[in-house]
């Protein structure tokens, strides 16, 4: 079990990571994307790993340990960008590459936010499911699959909520669109990655958890006796 506080610690860096890097528009080519399309991934990557090993009850009090770091980084950015800057660092512009780079935008945050506890949540569910399914074979379409369905709801909810109004509908569905394929694409290419963690955990821990009789209710974060891991069934 003490690979469980490591992935975790990982998997709200990662997720810390992604929300400072998406303030830089990446240019590839003729697509523009953020650099939080590169790094999110990653953090469904992680997710992954943690159901597939520890089953859902142990990723969900994950997820909301994310959500709540989440929840301080914003509300620490909020904080220390209405403190009153030193006269010195003002004048050099300090303060307005403050707000350009890291200013709290209550719309977007609330939009990251929503986007990413419900494609969390469904990404883990569906990826639990699957492997109950298909008796915990075909790790990757378990993997893949769950991310299509799981990015997609993310994707779906972060774009309306964050730029309906502000940008045309035509531009908000294309910047969905590359987005979503851009996401799905960082994981699926990580998927030996994914296999070789999985099947690393799974030998030195002895634990794969199968969800027959786990509650998935997303608002319980306390373990019952069938929500602690134990030998592969």
């Amino acid at each position: 079990m003490h690979y469980f506080p490591i992935l975790s610690g990982l998997f709200v860096a990662l997720l810390m990571i992604s929300q400072v890097t998406a303030i830089k528009p990446v240019d590839f080519g003729r697509l523009t994307v953020t650099g939080a399309d590169v790094i999110f991934p990653l953090v469904y990557l992680m997710g992954d790993v943690l159901t597939e090993v520890y089953g859902f009850a142990r990723s969900r009090i994950v997820i909301w340990t994310g959500l709540f770091a989440n929840l301080m980084l914003s509300a620490a950015l909020w904080f220390v960008g209405m403190m009153p800057p030193e006269r010195g660092w003002l004048e050099q512009g300090g303060q307005a590459a403050w707000e350009m780079l890291l200013g709290f935008a209550p719309r977007i945050a609330v939009a990251s936010l929503a986007a990413y506890l419900v494609g969390e949540f469904v990404n883990s569910y569906v990826l639990s499911r699957l492997k109950v399914a298909m008796r915990g074979r075909f790790l990757w379409v378990r993997t893949i699959g769950s991310s299509l369905i799981g990015q997609g709801v993310d994707t779906l909810i972060f774009f309306p909520i964050a730029y309906a109004g502000e940008w045309p509908w035509a531009l908000i569905l294309e910047i969905m669109a590359v987005a979503y394929v851009v996401k799905v694409g960082v994981e699926a290419t990580m998927t030996p990655v994914t296999y070789a963690v999985v099947t690393f955990l799974k030998r030195k821990t002895g634990v794969d958890v199968y969800d027959y009789d786990t509650d998935f209710n997303p608002f319980r974060i306390t373990l019952t006796e069938n929500d602690q891991p134990g030998p592969s069934r």
